[in-house]
């Protein structure tokens, strides 16, 4: 495991709180053009074979997937990769990222995690965000890497930044509900609502983990994801 701590603080660019909060709308937008509309992390095979099939199942899935694999992995990650932007820790942030593009289990898995991730940071190259250009190409880019660095760039506090990216995350998979059980709107929200205490309670418990204890166990994913793949009709591309 990664335990080196270096010194030296990489100096962002806007120490202004409401624009650090605007930066984290930004981010966190359905509109960032990133294609994250594109992927459902196995959600269409699992509803396709009716594991999801009205608004409280979805409610299940998501808010399951929320507590059993970001909790115990992407925010853990998040919080290293950070503090590694934060003090210029290049050996810190190069293990935490081929760390967590390792844990994507399937084909589709990688390519979502590694697209998203070289999009973003082509959006963040456009912006002026420095460090951004290398993972625009890197094989093991993925999303958590670069959004962890545009919050250290913008100051974004890093417990408001983990709240935005699992924001991020249910919000998309809430919207390929919507399309695909289908749901109405008005559910789409109340599962957005369900999830608020759970988001917090992910956020509480990643950040406590040690390096020994970080890992996710959503084994039903790991399928629907790899079976997703020969699926015979698609909308999402995972």
């Amino acid at each position: 495991m990664h335990t080196r701590t270096p010194q030296t603080p990489m100096t962002p660019s806007d120490p202004n709180s409401d624009t650090a909060l605007l930066r984290l709308m930004q981010l966190a937008s359905p509109a960032l053009p990133v294609g994250a509309y594109a992927y459902s992390g196995g959600l269409e095979w699992a509803i396709e074979q009716s594991w999801v099939h009205n608004e409280e199942s979805a409610a299940r899935w998501i808010e399951d997937v929320l507590t059993h694999n970001l909790s115990n992995l992407d925010v853990p990650i998040f919080k290293r990769l950070y503090l590694a932007w934060t003090f210029t820790d290049a050996a810190g942030i190069d293990y935490w990222s081929r760390y967590y593009y390792a844990t994507r289990e399937s084909a589709e898995l990688q390519a979502e995690s590694r697209h998203l991730g070289q999009a973003l940071a082509n959006l963040l190259q456009d912006l002026g965000v420095p460090h951004a250009q290398p993972w625009r190409t890197l094989a093991h880019s993925n999303f958590i890497s670069v959004f962890s660095l545009a919050a250290h760039y913008w100051r974004i506090d890093l417990d408001k930044a983990l709240q935005g990216y699992l924001w991020a995350w249910c919000e998309n998979q809430v919207a390929a509900c919507i399309k695909l059980v289908p749901l109405g709107q008005t559910s789409g929200q109340r599962i957005l609502g369900r999830l608020i205490q759970p988001i917090h309670n992910a956020i509480v418990h990643g950040m406590r983990l040690a390096d020994e204890k970080i890992g996710g166990f959503t084994p039903g994913i790991a399928m629907a994801s790899a079976w997703h793949e020969t699926q015979y009709t698609r909308l999402f591309r995972s």
